[in-house]
Protein backbone atom coordinates (compact mmCIF):
# COMPACT_ATOMS: atom_id res chain seq x y z
CA UNK A 1 0.00 0.00 0.00
CA UNK A 2 3.00 2.40 0.67
CA UNK A 3 3.97 2.37 -2.60
CA UNK A 4 1.02 2.87 -4.40
CA UNK A 5 0.74 5.85 -2.21
CA UNK A 6 3.89 6.74 -3.31
CA UNK A 7 2.85 6.63 -6.79
CA UNK A 8 -0.53 8.62 -6.33
CA UNK A 9 1.52 11.22 -4.98
CA UNK A 10 4.30 11.12 -7.94
CA UNK A 11 1.00 11.58 -10.45
CA UNK A 12 0.18 14.67 -8.11
CA UNK A 13 3.54 16.11 -8.08
CA UNK A 14 3.25 15.81 -12.31
CA UNK A 15 0.15 17.25 -11.95
CA UNK A 16 1.37 20.36 -9.95
CA UNK A 17 4.08 20.12 -12.74
CA UNK A 18 1.79 20.61 -15.99
CA UNK A 19 -0.77 23.51 -13.97
CA UNK A 20 3.30 25.45 -13.79
CA UNK A 21 3.64 25.05 -17.01
CA UNK A 22 0.17 26.25 -18.20
CA UNK A 23 1.05 29.74 -16.15
CA UNK A 24 3.52 32.27 -18.27
CA UNK A 25 6.66 31.56 -15.43
CA UNK A 26 9.86 30.39 -16.29
CA UNK A 27 11.56 27.03 -14.97
CA UNK A 28 13.86 28.37 -13.32
CA UNK A 29 11.61 30.20 -10.96
CA UNK A 30 9.82 27.08 -10.11
CA UNK A 31 13.18 25.29 -9.26
CA UNK A 32 13.62 28.87 -7.35
CA UNK A 33 10.66 28.58 -4.94
CA UNK A 34 10.00 24.71 -5.18
CA UNK A 35 11.72 24.58 -1.25
CA UNK A 36 9.39 27.84 0.02
CA UNK A 37 6.80 25.95 1.72
CA UNK A 38 9.49 24.45 3.83
CA UNK A 39 9.68 28.23 5.75
CA UNK A 40 6.44 26.61 7.63
CA UNK A 41 9.76 25.01 9.71
CA UNK A 42 10.65 27.90 10.97
CA UNK A 43 7.48 27.93 13.37
CA UNK A 44 9.59 24.74 15.18
CA UNK A 45 11.48 27.50 16.83
CA UNK A 46 8.30 28.50 19.10
CA UNK A 47 7.71 24.44 20.22
CA UNK A 48 6.11 21.55 18.31
CA UNK A 49 2.73 22.85 18.22
CA UNK A 50 3.60 25.97 16.55
CA UNK A 51 5.63 24.40 14.41
CA UNK A 52 2.91 21.52 13.60
CA UNK A 53 1.00 24.42 12.75
CA UNK A 54 2.78 26.13 10.60
CA UNK A 55 4.55 23.61 8.68
CA UNK A 56 0.64 22.20 8.10
CA UNK A 57 -0.31 25.50 6.67
CA UNK A 58 2.48 25.88 3.79
CA UNK A 59 1.84 21.92 3.10
CA UNK A 60 -1.62 21.62 3.21
CA UNK A 61 -2.82 20.13 -0.62
CA UNK A 62 -6.38 21.75 0.51
CA UNK A 63 -5.14 25.07 1.17
CA UNK A 64 -2.62 24.98 -1.94
CA UNK A 65 -5.36 24.04 -4.17
CA UNK A 66 -7.61 26.97 -2.50
CA UNK A 67 -4.85 29.58 -3.29
CA UNK A 68 -4.49 28.02 -7.25
CA UNK A 69 -8.16 28.16 -8.11
CA UNK A 70 -8.38 31.97 -6.19
CA UNK A 71 -5.60 32.86 -8.54
CA UNK A 72 -7.58 31.17 -11.55
CA UNK A 73 -10.92 33.02 -10.76
CA UNK A 74 -9.18 36.25 -10.40
CA UNK A 75 -6.92 35.99 -13.01
CA UNK A 76 -3.68 36.10 -11.00
CA UNK A 77 -0.72 34.05 -12.15
CA UNK A 78 1.07 35.24 -8.43
CA UNK A 79 -2.23 33.18 -6.60
CA UNK A 80 -1.27 30.68 -9.36
CA UNK A 81 2.08 30.14 -8.78
CA UNK A 82 2.12 29.99 -5.23
CA UNK A 83 -0.69 27.58 -5.25
CA UNK A 84 0.83 24.99 -7.78
CA UNK A 85 4.11 25.37 -5.73
CA UNK A 86 2.95 24.58 -2.88
CA UNK A 87 0.65 21.25 -4.10
CA UNK A 88 3.88 20.32 -5.92
CA UNK A 89 5.86 20.44 -3.19
CA UNK A 90 3.74 18.77 -0.97
CA UNK A 91 3.45 15.80 -2.85
CA UNK A 92 7.07 15.87 -3.30
CA UNK A 93 7.19 15.76 0.27
CA UNK A 94 4.95 12.84 0.47
CA UNK A 95 6.77 10.94 -1.86
CA UNK A 96 9.90 11.32 0.66
CA UNK A 97 7.84 10.33 3.37
CA UNK A 98 7.16 13.84 4.92
CA UNK A 99 3.35 14.31 5.90
CA UNK A 100 1.57 16.74 7.88
CA UNK A 101 2.79 16.85 11.35
CA UNK A 102 1.16 15.92 14.92
CA UNK A 103 2.00 18.47 17.39
CA UNK A 104 4.11 15.38 19.49
CA UNK A 105 7.25 16.50 17.46
CA UNK A 106 8.46 16.83 14.15
CA UNK A 107 8.99 13.25 13.49
CA UNK A 108 5.33 12.27 14.35
CA UNK A 109 3.13 12.34 11.05
CA UNK A 110 0.26 11.18 9.11
CA UNK A 111 2.10 8.90 7.13
CA UNK A 112 3.99 7.62 9.91
CA UNK A 113 7.51 8.49 11.83
CA UNK A 114 10.18 9.63 10.08
CA UNK A 115 12.85 7.44 9.98
CA UNK A 116 11.12 4.24 11.14
CA UNK A 117 12.10 1.07 9.06
CA UNK A 118 9.16 -0.55 8.35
Amino acid sequence: MKNILKIEELFMFLLGMYLFSMINYSWWLFAALFLAPDIGLLGYIFGAKTGALTYNLTHHKGLAIAVYLCGVYFISPVLMLVGTIMFAHSSFDRILGYGLKYSVNFKETHLGTIGKIS
